[in-house]
């Protein structure tokens, strides 16, 4: 009679045994789907800032000289840096650094371009930050 309590205990403890297995493996699995998920968001984030161009491409589609290239490289390199520091702000405030950054970097291109390669150079612009949601 002993024997037969104690086989049906076995049975039971080794069905929970199953079933906490289970319950363990299912939720390392969700943890690790989850981390996935965050780490890929927080990647895109990072792409949605990133406006590094080649600049050679540029140069070619705008027709520029040798001392507007080099000055478009400066001015597009220094926007491209404050778009990224725009990834770490959050809220109505990094609304207002992106329009500022924005302004700043079409008042230096105006220095720089003639009126209808500085009006290309807005609508290439217009299009890449309209295509990143920004």
């Amino acid at each position: 009679m002993f024997g037969i309590t104690k086989k049906i205990t076995n049975r039971i403890t080794n069905k929970k045994k199953k079933i906490m297995k289970r319950i363990v493996l299912t939720l390392v699995a969700a943890m690790a789907l989850t981390f996935s998920f965050a780490e890929t968001q927080s990647k895109n984030v990072d792409k949605k800032y990133d406006m590094n161009c080649d600049i050679y491409r540029l140069s070619v589609v705008l027709d520029l000289s040798e001392e507007q290239m080099d000055a478009v490289e400066e001015i597009h390199n220094s926007f491209t840096n404050e778009m990224q520091s725009l990834a770490s702000v959050k809220g109505p405030r990094q609304r207002f650094l992106l329009h500022q950054a924005v302004r700043k970097d079409a008042q230096q291109m105006h220095r720089v371009l003639s009126d209808k390669q500085f009006r290309d150079y807005m609508r290439i612009l217009g299009v890449t930050l309209h295509n990143r949601r920004l």
